[in-house]
């Protein structure tokens, strides 16, 4: 049994998907519309950019998306379909790339709710307010608590839970700061203070998840052609309506990773095939369910081993 998985965030490269497109129509016609959705040509920023302008959130988002639903149209002109597949899911802004991918929200609707994503979620925060913390050796169970007690009066939460012994928090500045300290207190193996722009998967998000329940409430979705992995509830999820609520709650909820795989692998799923830019979730996947088989699906290379 196989699942398709989608990346999120900081997957991002100069030069992603342009081989694709070169070599599958399919592919180019996935960045041609993107580009004709956002009136911009986000391609060129891909393809020919600098990669800060590309690692900004209101970008890295549609940029990535773009990619992995034209690693999905290379597949699917090569004889697979996203119906070979008993699930799919996403990490974060992986999470709108499976359900397109699935059919489930239209290309041209996924890429402008994620250009307004990037843009909400940089500015529900001002700069410098908040942060974020890989904390690895640790549990969530333990994360959680370490999370909780830092927090004090401010916002601190266990953000990402992406495999047994890394998750990462998300909050206030100084919350955060402490919470990495007691984690090494604790026993962790290390703390690392991430660099991005704001505090995502947290409370403080809240400004943004007002802005996405609005233009969700304007897109047309639809049943995907296969079950969802929903970050926010780890379990399947095909209704409409239940997708539109948890696309919302997911940008202030945590992004429930490892439970999601362990449920796939759970339910015999053998194989996770990496849709779009990078290989982080295959190596996350290979810690949470150490049997299964991974493979990355970003390249016409990739793709032609597939069918070998």
């Amino acid at each position: 049994m196989r699942a398709f998985v989608f990346p999120g965030q900081g997957a991002q490269t100069i030069g992603m998907g342009r081989a694709l497109a070169d070599a599958y129509p399919q592919a180019r016609a996935v960045f041609e519309e993107v580009d004709e959705a956002l009136g911009e040509k986000l391609s060129a920023l891909i393809w020919e950019g600098d990669i800060e302008t590309l690692t900004l959130t209101r970008n890295a988002q549609p940029a990535l998306m773009a990619t992995s639903v034209a690693a999905m149209r290379a597949l699917e002109a090569e004889g697979f379909a996203v119906t070979d597949a008993a699930f799919v899911a996403g990490h974060s802004l992986g999470e709108y790339s499976a359900l397109c991918a699935a059919g489930a929200i239209s290309l041209s609707d996924t890429a402008r709710l994620l250009c307004i994503r990037g843009t909400a979620m940089q500015e529900a925060v001002p700069v410098g307010v908040g942060a974020m913390a890989a904390i690895l050796g640790l549990d969530f169970a333990a994360v959680d608590e370490i999370a909780r007690e830092a927090a004090e009066d401010e916002v601190c939460q266990a953000a990402n839970d992406n495999d047994p012994a890394q998750v990462v928090i998300s909050g206030h500045k100084a919350a955060v700061e402490r919470a990495a300290a007691l984690a090494k207190a604790r026993g962790a193996k290390r703390a690392l203070m991430l660099p991005v722009s704001a505090p995502f998967h947290c409370a403080l998000m809240q400004p943004a998840a007002t802005v996405m329940a609005d233009a969700l409430a304007g897109v047309d979705i639809h049943e995907p052609a296969v079950p969802l992995i929903a970050n926010v509830r780890a379990e399947p999820v095909t209704m409409p309506g239940a997708i539109r609520q948890f696309l919302v709650e997911q940008v202030t909820g945590s992004v429930r990773w490892r439970e999601s795989v362990q449920f796939m692998a759970d339910q015999g799923v053998t194989e996770f095939w990496e849709i779009g830019a990078g290989k982080a979730l295959s190596g996350m996947i290979k810690r949470i369910a150490p049997g299964v088989e991974t493979k990355a699906v970003g390249t016409p290379e990739d793709i032609v081993a597939l069918k070998g």
